[in-house]
Parts: C-alpha cells; sequence; structure tokens
C-alpha cells in the first residue's frame, strides 16, 4: 500500500540509457522518487522489496521480458495496487492489445514525446491516490 506522507516512487526498468536518461529526467522533475533497473531478472525482487507506486516497464529486457514481468506483478495479490505503463519502440495495437490483457495500467510508444509521458505518469499517479 502506497505510503501517502512520501512523493509516489517510480520504478524505472529501460536497459537503454539514453531512453532511461530522459525517463528519469520526467520523474525527477514530477518530484517523485525513482529508482532503475536494466535487466527484467532483478525487477520483481526489487518490487517485491521496494513496492512502487508505478513501474515504467520496457517489454524487451534483457533476461526476462516486460510483458512476464507485467505478468508477474498481476499474479501477485500483495503487488494489486502497484502501476504499470508498458513501453516499446514496437508500438503496434496488437502490441498494446497484449500489454493491457496481461493487466498494465498504461501503454506509451517510444519513441515518446516528454509531455505525453508526463501526462500519461500523472494520470497513473493520480489513479494510485484515489485508490
Amino acid at each position: 500500500m502506497a505510503d501517502r506522507t512520501r512523493p509516489p516512487f517510480v520504478l524505472i526498468v529501460e536497459d537503454e540509457d539514453n531512453i532511461a536518461v530522459a525517463l528519469e529526467y520526467v520523474v525527477k522533475r514530477e518530484g517523485y522518487g525513482h529508482a532503475r533497473i536494466a535487466d527484467g531478472a532483478e525487477v520483481m525482487p526489487f518490487i517485491r522489496s521496494r513496492h512502487p507506486e508505478v513501474v515504467l516497464l520496457d517489454i524487451m529486457l534483457p533476461s526476462v521480458s516486460g510483458y512476464e514481468i507485467c505478468q508477474e506483478i498481476r499474479l501477485d495479490p500483495s503487488l494489486s495496487d502497484v502501476k504499470v505503463v508498458m513501453m516499446t519502440a514496437r508500438g503496434s495495437a496488437l502490441e498494446k492489445r497484449k500489454a493491457m490483457a496481461l493487466g498494465a495500467d498504461g501503454f506509451v510508444s517510444k519513441p515518446f514525446d516528454l509531455g505525453t509521458l508526463r501526462g500519461e505518469i500523472k494520470r497513473i499517479v493520480a489513479s494510485e491516490e484515489g485508490m
């Protein structure tokens, strides 16, 4: 459950450094706490220990795909309040449908406009705060 006395914590799961820097910029500007992980195998232990409010999750990652991570988050009842925004360079309608079917709360195609990304993060955080 989210701690309302601290800013929302966002986990950035992205293996491309240049994209991660842009994501960190947006998250910092909004005043959110954040961390970054680049390898899919490290994500679930981190999520279980830190319980972020939002996970910005790339689909194509080393070791474990974003799809698998999203599915694992959704299968764990203790993580039901964790919001997931899937990101991919393969931004087809099929990719979006698959992400949403697995339980993603949002979807962003890369390359993304920083304003669009900021709006999606704010929407997801607002839905978390409204719980």
